[in-house]
């Protein structure tokens, strides 16, 4: 996959953020300790953290989604135990954040956040709503298609991976600076989920699939 470039002024942020020099030394790999020290459990985890839908006492407003996958190595293979997160908008598109100003209603029976272990086959699955378009204020008239927002540990905190994931056909993807800041047309492409009817639970939820790469993240072997 061709990653984007750290510096890209279509996304306004990134002239602030962009280191502006080389670094001064080679990327350090993370310590033994920090591979092999215990993080997460299945203890931890609750029982409706990956259904987005029943987290509340009364049912969320909007489309009911299913989103399943699964998190490989860059050797494809997968990889189990790794504790996966989601967040996004609601339906109207707004965040269940106090710094979500847009205008747009709050839905009090959805959180927008869950969480979830991936099992033997290294397989993710969460029961959601489809998020909502947005404006965000990076240029005029700028609107972010409606994606979830992805964080991917492997066995320790160095070993993570953050992301976000698009639906199919959306309009909005040629206007978005951060989407089209990855300059691979089939890079960008993997980052767009696939309409999966085997998934779809009839009259209930429609289903996507979306597998998530590592890539050179360091996972332990």
């Amino acid at each position: 996959m061709t990653h984007p470039p750290y510096l890209h002024p279509d996304y306004a942020s990134t002239v602030l953020r962009a280191p502006g020099r080389e670094p001064v030394m080679p990327r350090l790999g993370p310590d033994s300790v920090e591979l092999t020290a215990p993080v997460f459990g299945d203890a931890e985890l609750g029982a409706l953290d990956a259904d987005l839908t029943r987290q509340a006492p009364g049912e969320p407003l909007g489309e009911r989604i299913i989103v399943t996958g699964r998190v490989l190595d860059a050797r494809g293979r997968p990889v189990p135990g790794a504790l996966v997160e989601v967040w996004q908008a609601n339906a109207a598109g707004r965040y269940a954040h106090a710094r979500d100003d847009h205008p747009a209603p709050l839905d009090p029976n959805f959180t927008g956040a869950g969480r979830c272990l991936t099992d033997a086959a290294g397989r993710y699955r969460f029961a959601s709503i489809k998020p909502g378009a947005y404006p965000w204020r990076n240029h005029h008239n700028a609107w972010r298609p409606a994606h979830i927002h992805f964080s991917v540990f492997g066995t320790a905190f160095t070993q993570r991976l953050v992301t976000q994931m698009y639906f199919p056909g959306d309009p909005l993807f040629a206007y978005d600076p951060i989407f089209q800041s990855i300059p691979d047309a089939r890079s960008r492409e993997l980052l767009i989920a696939r309409f999966d009817l085997d998934t779809t639970e009839p009259e209930w939820a429609l289903g996507y699939q979306w597998d998530i790469v590592l890539g050179d993240t360091p996972v332990e072997e």
